[in-house]
């Protein structure tokens, strides 16, 4: 049994005012060649499907013409939530999906989805986890001690009737982390991860009764603890923090419990790159290359430049972003910025942060955290 494992499409994404569509269409469609080129049984889709939790019109009917070319090749497709989904949204016509094989769980209801498939030589037991939060797991075993999201996960996982002696595969969107070793981001989702990923640091031993753990959350392809606890990464580049990484999709061959990995690269319509030097520099047509990629610039001039953007545009014109390295710039940098928090409390400067990460107020319990880290950082006092 073949399976190609997606992670973080974010469709409807945009890289500062450049619209992505054309270029998620793209990299969809040369997905679907590699399904079609393996004979792949199966997709794995593990969550932040969409950008936003409301997604805009075009970022919708890309997933339903993805969803249903794979239907109409006969493919089953697993999909899960992201903290950056709708849990309701994904979850609408579940039932009409699940008569063309497209299996979704976005919202989570006491109880980890399962899904066995057979394919008359193997049987593999899919288990779909959308992404969940300590209180949301609380809220159906309150008699269970749930203080973190590896309690929390730890809890469901503990109450699903795993048989050992078939192939499982687990769907998961999650912050996962090796002994002594976090996972290393790369994306857009590297802040909050960076930030807030003490609270929702989930070990990769709880995933031992699993074969293979399709993991999605982190835009970096990357094995955590196992080769078969895996990240697949983004499809395509989000950041400027991404420019260096090789994106690719694993391909899981299934052979009654044994598992093999192989990792697909993905070419984009159009790459992101960070170019560097003097504005002369820059332009001279011998230093020009692929002008229809991403740019992300760094200008070394000393002296101001009026309408660098228009200029730099002329010849790359998908810029996304201009900065400026120079004795200037290094200036500002000695500047002490924790001078801009003061006077503001601890709770008010990682709510706000919270509210523009996730969209939504910090629970409680996440704040305690915090409070707990701010302590033993330093940087946070009960009189604060």
């Amino acid at each position: 049994m073949k399976l190609v494992h997606l992670g973080d499409l974010h469709l409807g994404k945009t890289l500062g005012e450049f619209d992505l569509i054309s270029d998620q269409e793209y990299i969809l469609d040369r997905i679907l060649e590699i399904v079609e080129k393996e004979s792949a049984d199966g997709v794995l889709i593990c969550g932040d499907v969409y950008d936003k939790a409301i997604p805009s019109e075009a970022a919708t009917r890309l997933l339903d013409r993805f969803l249903s070319r794979l239907a109409e090749m006969n493919v089953k497709t697993f999909m899960i939530s992201g903290n950056h989904d709708s849990d309701d949204r994904l979850n609408f016509g579940k039932a009409f999906f699940e008569s063309r094989k497209v299996f979704i769980a976005s919202v989570f209801n006491g109880t980890l989805e399962k899904q066995v498939v057979s394919d008359g030589k193997n049987e593999v037991h899919f288990y779909l986890l959308p992404f969940v939060k300590a209180s949301q797991v609380r809220h159906f075993y309150p008699e269970e001690t749930i203080e973190n999201y590896e309690d929390a996960v730890r809890v469901i996982l503990d109450h699903a009737d795993i048989d050992e002696n078939v192939c499982n595969v687990l769907l998961a969107h999650q912050f996962v982390s090796g002994k002594g070793e976090d996972p290393l981001t790369g994306g857009s989702e590297g802040v909050a991860t960076l930030s807030v990923g003490m609270v929702e640091k989930i070990g990769y031993d709880l995933f031992d009764k699993f074969d293979y753990v399709a993991l999605g959350h982190i835009h970096r392809p990357q094995r955590v603890g196992r080769d078969e606890v895996r990240y697949a990464g983004s499809p395509l580049k989000y950041s400027l923090s991404e420019v260096d990484i090789e994106k690719s999709v694993p391909l899981i061959t299934i052979d009654g419990k044994d598992v093999k990995i192989d990792l697909i690269p993905l070419v984009p319509m159009r790459n992101v790159r960070h170019i560097r030097g003097t504005l002369s520099e820059l332009l001279k047509p011998e230093n020009v290359r692929d002008s229809e990629d991403f740019i992300y610039a760094t200008l070394t001039d000393e002296e101001i430049i009026n309408d660098v953007m228009g200029i730099i545009q002329g010849t790359y014109k998908n810029t996304v972003k201009i900065d400026f390295d120079n004795s200037h710039t290094r200036e500002v940098e000695q500047v002490d910025i924790s001078k801009f928090a003061e006077g503001r409390k601890f709770e008010d400067l990682i709510g706000d942060f919270y509210q523009e990460i996730y969209g939504c107020e910090i629970s409680e319990e996440e704040m305690a955290v915090m409070r707990m880290a701010g302590r033993e950082a330093g940087v946070f006092h009960e009189a604060d």
